[in-house]
């Protein structure tokens, strides 16, 4: 396949809605349960991104692939299903690979099974469309989503503990260690931001930051827009 194909109006409207225009937190306001649960540190919301981010990925191409042998009146439990085994084997392989990560998200990675943004991408979307636009949007609101988590986390990590990343190497390897950075010296901490309401309030804060941009780009297309439409009223006229 060309590489060109992912730099294609479409391919680009779907990348463009699964990383800012329809991100999963940050507009859907979806997946919150583990976003607040384990974004503590930037490296649990990098593994639960992750895990989450595969399982996306491999339903939505799954669904596409058999969405013609799927009878409609039971696709959503053959959908459920489906997911609860990609899950299934996601954890199994944190558990033997990244037993330590899988101590702290464990409680939490069975529960990407009732993550209503999977479903809801095989349903609205691969249900109905191709093989390659299906992975590409899993992957994309995988993205998304992890992208969301990381910098949740981060934001909580920073301003609760004064460090980033934390056991980066625990997730990724000793090669990563170099990421496992004190960013605020002798820092005493601030429980509020590693309890959930600490993740109710930061993620305030994004969303307030996200809706701002929004604004702002919209405002600096109107007066181009209104070039366009003044050019064409004097083409009629």
């Amino acid at each position: 396949m060309k590489l060109a194909l992912f730099f294609s109006q479409p391919y680009r409207k779907i990348a463009k809605d699964g990383l800012w225009d329809n991100n999963v937190v940050l507009t859907q306001n979806l997946a919150l349960c583990p976003l607040l649960a384990v974004t503590g540190t930037a490296t649990n919301g990098l593994g639960m991104g992750l895990a989450t981010m595969v399982v996306m990925l491999a339903s939505n191409g799954l669904v596409s692939v058999s969405r013609q042998l799927i009878p409609s009146e039971i696709r959503i439990p053959i959908f459920v299903l489906l997911i609860a085994a990609l899950v299934t084997l996601v954890d199994i392989f944190l558990n033997a690979w990244m037993h330590e990560l899988h101590k702290v998200l464990g409680l939490f990675i069975p529960l990407i099974v009732t993550n209503c943004v999977i479903l809801g991408r095989a349903e609205a979307f691969a249900s109905k469309q191709p093989v390659m636009p299906s992975i590409w949007d899993g992957l994309m609101m995988g993205v998304g989503f992890t992208l969301a988590m990381v910098v949740l986390g981060a934001a909580r990590e920073i301003s609760g503990a004064g460090t980033l990343f934390a056991n980066a190497s625990v997730l990724l390897g000793d090669s990563f260690r170099f990421m496992e950075l004190t960013v605020i010296p002798e820092y005493k901490g601030f429980l509020l931001m590693a309890l959930p309401p600490g993740g109710f309030i930061m993620l305030g804060f994004m969303v307030a930051a996200k809706r701002l941009l929004d604004k702002r780009a919209v405002a600096k297309q109107s007066p181009s827009l209104e070039i366009e439409s003044l050019q064409l009223a004097e083409q009629d006229s």
